[in-house]
């Protein structure tokens, strides 16, 4: 059962096992009382030793199994139960031949016979001990009533046996519904703990992936660029040229910049920067004017341009970021891996989509099917870009199709819902405004 809580069977076997224990206390009680008043004859001393033994008997049993049921780690006496049993209907059936006020005790005792024994074996037990009660009666009241059995004599002890194995099939019934309900409750405990494990463990790992995905499209590709704009700013250095150094490391202080101010956005779950101070066709363009005189800077002959195609519409937080990473993404592989001369990035708006293509005039490569992904992981870390960004693409529902052959260039092209824009951003699908 849940901790604090207790179902209503458990309640009604609580209330049963202590109505048990008491009968047989009271009963046991009322007939030792009884045998004193009828006076000290060595009889009465001699029922009375043996009603303390069995008294101290039936008290050790329901003590140990009653701390064995609070904490299982103590001594389990279900082992002895058997044993214990014996012991106390062996003292019981002295007790009804010494006086017949012990017969009674019968009754609680067919519970026990229940409770402990299998049903196979103490239904006989519980009719021979029934039997035995009848004949004790016959026995002590043979004087009064004459050698011939009276009617009560018969029906009294029958009765309480037959009242009594349905109580204890009863009792045996709640308390297999009550085992069932508390390893039920210790299989939903250990399942709730397994789901949340395998909750967090998903959680982990989602995050993890958007930090790699983050880190990847803005630290990462930051850092490169400051690594080639110092050892060009060195090499302008070594060439005597302070002016072309000092354009390399300002273009060095901007790059570390951005990546400091995308840190802290990316570590807060906000947006760029770049899509903070103006729109994504802004941020694209300005991309493109900062790879050209990243390009420049190395003393490579590279030109990028951005072309708008459609009327404009506000993107939700989640497109545009996905969108200008994928250029940055994209741009990045260009004029790292292309060695094109040439990039072309085109945001074109087209009612229920947006779509962007890049699109460079490099050395090309054959892209894997998807799936197998895009774009082996190497030692150094890199390979990862391609497959990041179908990560996030996927997520918007979009698609990314990717078109390349060694020595035709590559186009990157994604679609996004701008249904599903709208929804993310609460506002209004477009052609559902009246």
């Amino acid at each position: 059962m849940i901790p604090g809580e207790s179902s209503g069977s458990a309640i009604i076997l609580r209330l049963l096992r202590v109505s048990l224990h008491v009968g047989f206390a009271v009963l046991l009680l009322v007939a030792t009382a009884r045998v004193l008043m009828s006076g000290p004859v060595p009889s009465s001393w001699f029922s009375l030793v043996l009603a303390l033994l069995l008294a101290a008997v039936y008290l050790i049993g329901t003590v140990l199994e009653k701390r064995h049921s609070t904490n299982p780690n103590r001594f389990d006496p279900r082992r002895y139960a058997a044993w214990w049993l014996g012991a106390v209907s062996a003292l019981w059936l002295v007790l009804i031949w010494s006086s017949a006020d012990f017969v009674w005790l019968a009754f609680p005792l067919f519970f026990l016979q229940l409770h402990v024994l299998p049903r196979r074996v103490a239904l006989p037990v519980i009719a021979a001990s029934t039997v035995l009660v009848v004949v004790a009666l016959w026995f002590h009241n043979r004087g009064a009533a004459g050698p011939a059995l009276e009617l009560p004599m018969v029906l009294g002890p029958v009765f309480g046996a037959a009242f009594a194995v349905i109580t204890g099939l009863a009792y045996r019934a709640l308390y297999l519904e009550a085992k069932n309900q508390r390893l039920a409750a210790e299989e939903l405990r250990r399942t709730r703990g397994e789901l949340a494990r395998s909750q967090h463990d998903a959680g982990t790992l989602t995050e993890r992936a958007r930090l790699a995905r983050e880190i990847h499209d803005t630290l990462a590709q930051g850092f490169s660029s400051i690594v080639l704009m110092g050892r060009s700013a060195e090499k302008a250095l070594d060439d005597g040229d302070t002016a072309t150094a000092r354009g390399r490391l300002r273009t060095v202080q901007e790059t570390a910049s951005a990546n400091l101010a995308e840190a802290r956005n990316f570590v807060r779950g906000l947006q760029s920067p770049d899509l903070e101070q103006m729109s994504l066709a802004g941020s694209l363009r300005r991309l493109c004017e900062k790879t050209e005189a990243e390009a420049a800077a190395r003393g490579a002959g590279f030109r990028c341009r951005f072309d708008l195609e459609g009327t404009p519409v506000e993107l939700s937080n989640p497109y545009s970021t996905t969108l200008l990473r994928a250029a940055q993404a994209s741009l990045a592989n260009v004029w790292v891996h292309a060695k094109a001369s040439t990039a072309v990035v085109t945001l074109s708006f087209m009612g229920t989509e947006v779509a962007m293509d890049i699109y460079d005039d490099g050395v090309g490569f054959r892209p894997e099917p998807e799936g197998s992904g895009d774009s082996p992981h190497r030692k150094d870390g890199s390979g990862y870009g391609l497959r990041s960004l179908r990560e996030r693409v996927t997520a918007l529902a979009g698609t990314l199709d990717i078109e390349s052959a060694p020595g035709e260039g590559t186009v990157v092209a994604i679609r996004l819902p701008l249904v599903d824009s709208a929804a993310a951003a609460g506002m209004p699908a477009i052609g559902d405004q009246s």
